[in-house]
């Protein structure tokens, strides 16, 4: 998860910049005066002649990763379902956009990559869509960036690859749609779907709802036009596409609509809705919501998997207190039952108990523990009864707990949060505790991996094992484009896997006048600040460069260096920026989604009475108990959310009360300073 925050004071400044950029980027596009960055017909006509030199296919083995990416596509090879095709994408580093047309194929088995070169490639391209059938993958459409951002380029070309021979050919056939990017392709048998998508026009972004229809036996594209009074989808681009059965999905997506707003020319739509549409005879129904569907969110990705499609990651930007807007990458995983029509959260299986792991540690080594009593206490496991009905089952679930924190206290930990994760993973110094309880520690504190919150990402499904590659993420204003590659074994649903772990990501600042500017505007901002308030400021730089460089690359934070520095240790924070500073570990753990979060002082027995629901359908979707069983199951994966997220809250809670505190005294000093005031104006 990342964020993006606006200092107090500074909103409005920072809205009046960029709509001066925006208005001098569209005067240059509207005059047609291009730097040689901008001018996309050259850059391509240059790709074009470096293109025409290839002679032969040229395949480099065992090559580096490709760079980071996003909004590029990977398949999985039809010829082999442990080879990855990767094609295409963008990167942006904060000052220029890069646009791929590379071609990578990677062997999960021997984690090698290739990196394919062929005459008469594609010209580079981000956001188009690639299908594979038989022995050929199939790309459509796309764009291309300038360097600037300021031109865009919307293709229509269609294009075969031949996975035996790494050729590619352009296949050129009347009635193709019409130039775009952001659409979505899925094949149906012998048949590519394709629908929607967008048109940047320079003056206006133009949104599709047309259907479209290619037969790859016939070779011979096809438009499906609604009939009079049929249901159909509203114009959209970025949704989800998949296919079961004799049913093609259609889910989410996001358009724009000139808004009623003066002060805003558009505004943007996030779709939630879902639609089915029947290959044979073209007709869209709308699909209902049952279950426990996710939220609204742009930029998710989704696959299918047997019965179910499987939605990974998006985005949801939330306005805060204070001139703040925060945006919420999310790495939560849903499933969407395709027989029965409803969505359930996909939470991983715990591979063993608490307390199972605790018993056979203590058998283990009951031998070398001095206490044998304290052994006894923790190595006996009740009988788990309904955990509504046998409330001895909730006290000992408690007395682990007080005695996990009571170890705690004396132990010097590091605590990861990986974009909504706690873990606690490495044990600092030596613990002043027995054997027995450094075993405990261990057991219940273990490190979670997990793929952080992004959009744009690529995710396929082969040999029952879902991968996720790539994607984007913000912290703060910069946009981290990431490389890494996680696996999930679908049939166990057990642990997530970091193939390829995220590089550290290139980002060019902005220019020093830009920085000057916002400097100023910091200090007119709060009006009347003496000498110490501006050191104030520039060691609040510094703490967001520190969290900054703390989640570059690998995607994680240290939560106790984040909390230290909210409660002062490191540096004196204003009390505005001490707020921001809490709604940012809540936002990177995730903490807004109340179904799976502790509310501040809840126990074990309250959150899951709470929340049983939630954690019952997460639960019989590996399992498929029920009754007390089910429960119980239910249970085990509420007791390790709680475990995993008690610390932080623990540690939050006494910041909120701090705050809370500080601005009732600010409030009361403030109150008295102005009855002071109004005496001496009444003498």
């Amino acid at each position: 998860m990342g964020k993006k925050t606006k200092k107090a004071g500074k909103g409005k400044e920072k809205t009046e910049k960029k709509t001066a950029k925006a208005e001098e980027k569209k005067a240059r596009r509207e005059t047609k005066k291009l730097s040689p960055e901008d001018d996309i017909d050259a850059i391509l006509l240059s790709i074009q002649k470096e293109e025409a030199k290839k002679k032969e296919v040229h395949v480099e083995e065992n090559v580096a990763a490709p760079s980071p990416r996003s909004n590029c596509t990977l398949n999985i090879n039809p010829l082999k379902d442990t080879e990855l095709i990767l094609y295409g994408g963008e990167f942006y580093n904060g000052s220029k956009t890069f646009v791929y047309g590379d071609l990578y194929r990677y062997d999960v088995e021997k984690q090698e990559w290739k990196l394919v070169s062929s005459p008469n490639s594609p010209p580079p391209r981000s956001a188009h869509q690639a299908v594979a059938w038989k022995n050929y993958l199939y790309i459509f459409g796309g764009e291309f960036t300038s360097p600037n951002q300021e031109r865009f380029h919307h293709y229509k070309d269609f294009w075969m690859l031949d996975l035996k021979t790494n050729q590619w050919e352009q296949l050129n056939f009347k009635g193709s749609p019409s130039p775009r990017s952001g659409h979505r392709m899925v094949l149906y048998k012998h048949k590519i779907i394709l629908f929607g998508g967008f048109y940047d026009t320079l003056r206006e972004v133009r949104y599709y709802n047309d259907l479209h229809i290619f037969d790859l036996d016939q070779f011979k594209w096809q438009e499906i036009k609604p009939k009079l009074g049929a249901m159909w989808p509203s114009a959209r681009s970025g949704f989800q596409f998949f296919v079961y059965q004799d049913e093609v999905f259609l889910y989410g997506g996001y358009s724009k609509e000139v808004s009623s707003d003066k002060s805003i020319s558009e505004k943007g739509i996030v779709h939630s809705d879902m639609w089915s549409l029947d290959p044979r005879t073209w007709e869209w129904n709308k699909v209902k919501k049952s279950g426990m569907p996710p939220g609204p969110r742009a930029g998710f990705s989704m696959c299918v998997h047997k019965k179910r499609a499987m939605l990974f990651g998006g985005v949801v930007d939330m306005e805060m207190e204070g001139d703040v807007m925060m945006s919420l990458f999310l790495n939560e995983l849903y499933g969407f039952q395709l027989d029965n029509r409803r969505w359930y959260p996909l939470e991983l299986r715990k591979e063993k108990s608490t307390k199972d792991r605790l018993k056979k540690s203590s058998e283990q080594r009951t031998t070398s523990f001095n206490n044998k009593k304290y052994s006894n206490d923790i190595g006996q496991e009740p009988t788990p009864n309904d955990p509504d009905e046998n409330l001895e089952y909730y006290e000992e679930a408690e007395n682990i707990e007080s005695s996990i924190d009571e170890i705690s206290h004396n132990l010097t930990r590091k605590i990861n949060v990986i974009d909504g994760n706690l873990s606690a993973a490495k044990l600092d110094g030596k613990p002043e505790t027995s054997e027995a309880k450094q075993v405990l520690q261990n057991s219940v504190l273990s490190e979670t991996v997990k793929p952080c919150g992004r959009i744009n990402s690529c995710m396929v499904v082969g040999r029952d094992m879902l991968y996720i590659y790539g994607g984007m993420m913000e912290i703060r204003d910069q946009e981290i484009t990431l490389d890494d590659l996680y696996s999930l074994n679908l049939s166990k649903l057990d642990e997530w896997k970091c193939i390829i772990p995220a590089s550290e990501s290139e980002w060019v600042e902005a220019s020093e006048d830009e920085d000057d500017d916002e400097d100023e505007d910091a200090s007119d901002g709060e009006g009347g600040c003496d000498s110490n308030d501006e050191t104030d400021d520039g060691e609040d730089d510094d703490d967001d460069n520190d969290l900054e460089a703390r989640n570059n690359g690998s995607g994680s934070l240290q939560v106790g260096d984040a909390v230290a520095i909210i409660k002062g240790e490191k540096k004196n924070l204003r009390r505005k920026e001490k707020r921001a500073r809490i709604e940012q570990i809540r936002a990177n753990l995730g903490l807004s989604d109340a179904q799976r979060t502790p509310t501040p002082g809840e126990s074990l027995k309250d959150f899951y009475k709470r929340t049983n629901l939630y954690w019952q359908m997460a639960a019989h979707e590996h399992t498929q108990h029920t009754g007390k069983e089910l429960r119980k199951d239910g249970f085990d994966l509420a007791d390790a959310r709680y475990r995993e997220l008690k610390p932080i809250l623990d540690e939050l809670a006494i910041l909120e009360a701090e705050q809370k505190a500080e601005e009732a005294e600010e409030a009361e000093e403030a109150e008295t300073s102005s009855r002071k005031r109004g005496k001496k104006k009444n003498k």
